[in-house]
């Protein structure tokens, strides 16, 4: 331990963390910066955050104040101590409807703040995207605005007062009417009101430099506003007192087309009647409430959007809806677009504010994929002249050869835009710069700002004296000795900054691809390329769930950074940069964070860049333990097929359960096997799905019984000629009995030829699921067949040639390789997934389907095992042929309708099916059958061996708690629970006593 680490631990009540987990994971914000700390110290309250300063002020170290680590422009990093405020001094201290102000601690989200303020219809007005993780501490630094800025303005304009402390531990309450100035700053504003009244341009969104013209005696001289946008580098925000506007009782979206981008930015000032009332915090009367512009680029579904290459959304209020219907209407018949519509349903408004949220993570990948990177993320200029600015920004892109797409808040002038810089070569690096020192120089050519939202940092710092001169910026620099004479505070940013082309956080990257074993495609190969996805705008740390969403349920129960997809994937970064991670793939520390990682792939698909934190997680796993022993969980859940199979082989499933039943056997089982001591063994069904399905198809089980048990279309297919085809469960299912009994069931003779995928979870543990789907299936007037369980036989009617004499006896089973993948046991995965490929040949060259139940096993099939596989073409034939029950039936069965059940429906999307197969179809299918209500997001918890391994399962039970668990116990007594996964039914079986079915299994019982 250091002595700045004792210290610290002495002096404070908070966490410090100076280890290689707590510095890795603050090297880097959401710029393409990257600074390592000394450590990290989470204060409780202000006392610790005084007792930080005092420490570090004796050992000459800098203090870097940090929210949720969101900034853009390299603000939120540095090489002192860093202060984390989410996990301590987070609270709302007190919400006055009356007066519309609350009193915030900096670590506050603001989404936490609009949830307390919305039952008194109250909001706080600045709403920048990242509104569901970016804290008000972090918002006061950079001077946040956000999409109603033409109605509400910056924080600055909400701020009411500030408490902060000084680097030399003065603790100031800053006001209006020079209320806590430190000594000095009234002298140095007042020796300079020339320049403060004539050296800042007037512009709505100007967030670069100090706000020192807030000090003139006709403004207030307001030392809390000015103190907004500050970085870090004057003060330490402890708590704020803000204030709350008056959310309209309705909204609606005007959504208009444009040709391009710079017709939508020259048409954005024309909406903009009657101006905004930002600096008394008052409504927005009859105006707009939005102006946000984003281009054709960003969207990859325009389906929904009027006609057009560019957009604006244009949000009005009213106290009805007809009232926010009718402004909206006015707006559209004032903006001369080529198409437009008005949405008023909330559901609606969401799904296209997503689309705009998630621009600032898509627009890191150009359409072609390749790497797009901030650095000019938020330049603004007079919105009158936006048009005009943009058409010369692009011809100055294509002047440096680069590519970028702006969007962003077109009412306010300002333009967010990612650009596909090079920021990994010399010579790219060096076309940055000669970019940035261009372009500054035009936007000071419009009279616009460096930055309109995000800060200067270190991004647009450097370049400050070509928009306010030389003598200013020095003024700046006066301005920060004021505050911190002995320059503690975040050095580097805003004034006396590092060099723009410094610290690029993709410097100590190796240059060479890593070797790995997934293949990457969508990255080129390279597994860096991968772990930079990430860029941090942190869409994982996301507290709350909201409809279909999934990432990140590890995050959400721990709260903690380094269970985030971002601080895996921070891990991951420093393991590969190989500085602070120093042991690469065998680092525990990454292991460690890995752990909680559920492998749902939430983040494949609620992630704006699409990090796929679960495939990561495999590939680490599998370079970690190369050579080495494994935990016994991977051998016991990782290899459950093999575990299963022998069971089935040797007739022992009951034996098996009884063991299972009895309390000291089955703990020791748990306990060798790296099994949750409070997890029950499941039950292995004493029948395989398999079996079943032959003794079905021999005769063994009898017309009437089968009728009986619902099965009506599952009477024999003619055991014999299919074992002569060579592959027992591979052929079709049946002759002319089975078709006139699928036609007394209503389906049609002669449908289409579907195979349906035993995974192992039906076949060997819930083979119910699969009878039953055979049952739909069959109805539909689908014909049913299994995959070949010998190498070369054949599907349908064709016969089998067996060209390896040797191959008639040996038999084996298809499987998609999840467990092992899950596990990181990627060799045995990709023996098991060829062996596997070798007897679907002859399906995949009869263009057949391929049915599977399991969502997991389908998301496997269909996004992970061409990953995995991409030297062998026919993995991606499979993937393509994978459709679920719902598709299946949707696809090859059109005309069929369902049994109309007539009720309600309580349960989860699977995690998988959100993130890769989609559920559309299940939607629809649900529909028809008469099954009403909304499945919710998030992840059942247990994630197959997840929340079986030793150590999950608190955070296994927590994960269900926070969405699925409610939502059944909420539900009424005639609700159907479905859960299409075998995980949820389990989760659902052990901890809420519950029943839940498959899709399947639910229309097969009202057949």
């Amino acid at each position: 331990m250091t002595d700045l680490e004792a210290d610290l631990s002495a002096a404070v009540r908070g966490e410090v963390g100076f280890g290689v987990t707590d510095r890795a994971l603050t090297t880097m914000d959401a710029s393409n910066y990257r600074r390592v700390p000394l450590g990290v110290v989470a204060p409780r309250d202000a006392d610790d955050v005084a007792a930080v300063l005092e420490v570090c002020r004796a050992h000459g170290t800098p203090v870097v104040p940090r929210g949720g680590g969101t900034s853009i422009a390299g603000q939120a990093t540095g090489t002192g101590v860093v202060l984390d405020f989410t996990r301590h001094m987070n609270r709302l201290v007190a919400l006055d409807s009356a007066s519309r102000t609350a009193v915030v601690q900096p670590g506050l989200v603001l989404d936490r703040l609009q949830e307390a303020a919305a039952p008194h219809g109250l909001r706080f007005g600045p709403d920048p995207s990242t509104h569901s993780r970016c804290t008000l501490g972090g918002m006061i630094g950079n001077n946040s605005c956000g999409a109603h800025s033409v109605a509400w303005g910056t924080t600055a304009d909400s701020v009411r007062e500030l408490s902060v402390l000084t680097a030399r531990g003065r603790r100031l309450r800053l006001g209006p009417d020079w209320e806590g100035a430190p000594a000095g700053l009234r002298e140095l504003a007042e020796g300079e009101l020339a320049r403060l009244r004539t050296g800042f341009p007037d512009l709505p969104r100007r967030i670069s430099g100090y706000a020192l013209d807030a000090l003139l005696p006709e403004r207030g001289a307001d030392v809390a506003r000015s103190f907004c946008g500050s970085e870090g580098t004057l003060g330490v925000l402890t708590e704020a007192v803000v204030a709350l506007v008056e959310s309209p009782r309705a909204r609606a979206l005007a959504v208009l087309g444009y040709g391009d981008e710079s017709a939508a930015a020259q048409a954005a000032a024309g909406l903009l009647p009657w101006g905004s009332p930002r600096s008394s915090g008052a409504e927005s009367g009859g105006g707009p409430l939005t102006v946000e512009g984003m281009a054709r680029d960003l969207v990859p579904d325009a389906a929904g959007l009027p006609r057009g290459g560019a957009w604006l959304f244009v949000e009005t209020g009213g106290e009805s809806q007809g009232e926010a219907r009718a402004r909206a209407e006015t707006i559209v018949r004032a903006a001369d677009a080529l198409d437009a519509a008005v949405v008023t349903d909330p559901a609606g408004q969401r799904a296209l504010w997503r689309v705009r949220e998630d621009a600032s993570g898509t627009a890191t990948r150009m359409p072609d994929g390749s790497e797009a990177w901030p650095g000019w993320e938020d330049c603004a200029v007079p919105p009158a002249r936006l048009g005009a600015y943009l058409r010369d920004f692009r011809a100055l892109l294509a002047a440096h050869g680069l590519r970028g797409t702006p969007y962003g808040h077109f009412g306010d002038g300002c333009v967010h835009v990612r650009i596909d810089f090079d920021l990994l070569t010399e010579p790219g690096v060096a076309r940055f710069r000669r970019f940035s020192e261009e372009l500054a120089a035009l936007v000071v050519a419009h009279g616009g700002s460096l930055s309109g939202e995000h800060g200067d940092g270190q991004a647009r710092a450097e370049l400050l004296p070509a928009m306010y001169g030389a003598e200013t910026v020095r003024l700046f620099e006066r301005a920060k000795d004021v505050w911190d004479p002995d320059d503690l505070l975040n050095p580097g940013m805003l004034v006396r900054p590092a060099r723009l082309d410094e610290n690029l956080r993709f410097a100590p990257l190796p240059r060479e691809p890593v070797d790995v074993t997934f293949g990457y495609p969508a990255d080129g190969g390279d597994f860096s390329a991968a772990v930079r996805r990430c860029v941090g705008v942190a869409k994982c740390r996301t507290t709350t769930a909201t409809g279909p969403a999934v990432m990140c349920p590890s995050f959400r129960v721990t709260g903690e950074e380094a269970h985030s997809t971002r601080g895996r994937a921070r891990l991951l970064h420093e393991m590969l940069a190989g500085e602070v991670v120093t042991d690469g793939w065998r680092s525990t520390e990454v292991r460690d964070a890995l752990d909680l990682c559920l492998s749902c792939k939430g983040c494949r698909s609620d992630c704006p860049v699409g990090v796929d934190m679960a495939t990561y997680k495999a590939e680490f796993l599998h370079h970690h333990y190369a050579g080495r022993r494994r935990p016994a969980a991977h051998y016991a859940l990782g290899r459950l097929p093999v575990w299963l199979r022998w069971t089935a082989r040797t007739r022992t499933a009951s034996v098996v359960n009884l063991l299972a039943r009895v309390r000291p056997l089955a703990a020791l089982v748990k306990r060798v096997g790296g099994i949750a001591p409070e997890r029950g063994i499941p039950r292995v069904a004493g029948e395989t799905f398999s079996a079943w399905w032959r003794g079905r198809a021999s005769g063994k089980e009898g017309g009437r019984a089968r009728e009986k048990a619902g099965g009506r279309a599952s009477e024999e297919a003619g055991g014999r000629a299919r074992e002569k085809a060579g592959g027992r469960a591979s052929e079709e299912a049946g002759g002319r009995a089975r078709e006139k009994a699928r036609e007394k069931a209503g389906g049609k003779a002669g449908g289409a030829l579907v195979v349906l995928w035993p995974d192992t979870f039906t076949e060997h543990l819930s083979p119910s699921a699969g009878q039953a789907a055979v049952r739909v299936l069959e109805a539909a007037g689908l014909r049913v067949a299994l995959p070949p369980t010998l190498r070369l036989s054949t599907v349908g009617d064709a016969s089998s040639r067996l060209l390896n004499p040797l191959a008639a006896v040996r038999r084996s089973r298809v499987c998609c390789g999840l467990t092992y993948m899950s596990t990181g046991q990627l060799d045995q995965a990709r023996e098991v997934l060829r062996r596997t490929l070798e007897l679907m040949t002859p399906v995949l060259e009869a263009d057949v389907p391929v049915v599977v139940l399991e969502p997991s096993c389908a998301a496997a099939l269909r996004a992970d095992v061409p990953e995995l596989l991409g030297d062998d073409p026919r993995a991606a034939t499979l993937a393509s042929r994978v459709v679920t029950f719902a598709e299946a039936l949707e696809r090859y069965a059109p005309d069929w309708r369902p049994p109309r059940l007539d009720r309600p429906v309580v349960g989860q999307t699977h995690c998988h099916q959100h993130a890769v197969l989609g559920d559309a179809a299940d939607r629809r299918l649900r529909a028809a059958a008469g099954l009403t209500g909304e499945l919710s997001g998030g992840c059942c918890g247990l994630a197959g061996n997840f929340g079986f391994e030793k150590g999950h399962y608190e955070v296994s039970a927590a994960c269900a708690e926070e969405r699925l668990l409610p939502a059944v116990r909420r539900a009424p007594g005639e609700a159907v629970v479905l859960a299409d996964g075998y995980s949820c039914r389990t989760q659902l079986e052990q901890l809420a006593g519950v029943r839940g079915r498959h899709l399947a299994e639910v229309l097969a019982e009202h057949l």
